[in-house]
Parts: structure tokens; sequence; C-alpha cells
């Protein structure tokens, strides 16, 4: 009988920490965003990570380097269909998107191997397209990394930076 009992009580307690554990606040939970752009459906997975008062640009995230887009895994890029971005073809498929940030502009990737733990193991002769974009001001704070997904554009917001590009 006393061993049943600690049996019982074993298996509460284990089962009342693994509640507790699966509510626990994930730091930079998963998104996702999906929409449509000139018949295309896109989805954008991501970890969503929050300023948290640090510095982003150039600081957490350095310049000049490869970045996953994201928390965690690197950040997935899903089209349905063929789209245009910033003038130049990206094929149906799915890909990791990386950006190299700098002050002015950032260059946005898409590359071949989707299943990616940040960035790496990253490999520039996977990357299918690159483009160079010029980086905008943001109204006002944007705390939680988010992604845009609108008429003609996509865009990376976080901190005080926007990311955009234009999608067709």
């Amino acid at each position: 009988m006393k061993l049943q009992n600690k049996s019982l009580v074993f298996f509460f307690s284990l089962l009342i920490s693994t509640f507790s554990f699966a509510q626990k606040k994930v730091a930079s939970p998963a998104e996702t965003v999906s929409g449509k752009i000139n018949g295309a459906t896109i989805t954008i997975k991501y970890g969503s990570p929050s300023v948290k008062g640090r510095a982003i640009w150039g600081a957490l995230v350095p310049y000049d380097k490869v970045w996953r887009a994201g928390a965690n895994d690197a950040t997935t890029f899903e089209t349905d269909k063929t789209i245009t971005i910033e003038g130049k073809q990206l094929p149906a498929g799915k890909y990791s998107f990386f950006v190299i940030p700098n002050e002015k502009e950032s260059i946005v990737i898409f590359n071949k191997e989707a299943k990616q733990w940040g960035s790496y193991d990253y490999k520039e002769s996977n990357d299918q397209l690159r483009v160079v974009v010029k980086n905008k001001k943001a109204d006002a704070l944007v705390e939680k990394l988010e992604y845009k997904i609108q008429e003609n554009k996509i865009e990376l917001r976080w901190e005080n930076w926007i990311i955009g590009f234009e999608v067709k």
C-alpha cells in the first residue's frame, strides 16, 4: 500500500511539474503570418523576440552579418507560385529567410535550405535570391518582431526599423 501511495504522489508531482513547464512563456514565441499577393499565397514562419529595452540593430543583431530574421530556427518564407521580389524572380517553394543588416540598407536572402537552426550552417552557395533594400525608420517602437504581408510588399518590423521589399 505504501509503494502505491508513493507511486501516486510521484505521478501527480510529475503531472503538475509538466503542466507548469508547459504554461511558462516562451521568450521568442513561434509566429506565422500568411497572405496573398498577386494570387500567390505567402507564408512566413518565425520566432518573435522582444526588444526588452535592448539596442537591436548594430548591437544584438550585428551589422554586416547574416541574421536568421527572427529567433530560434531560421525564418521560413514559402510561396505557392513564382513571384517577383524587387524585380527579381523567386520560384514557388519554401526557403529559409535571412537578412544582412547595415545602417542604411539590408540584404534580403532567400536560401534553398529551408530547415536550418539559426544561421549557423548558412551557406551562400544555397541562395536562390538576394536583393538589397533600403531600411526605413518606424514611426513608433515595435516591441515584438513582426512580419506584415501587404498588397504589394512585405515588411519585417522590429524596434525602430522596417525592412521591406516589393512583391509582385
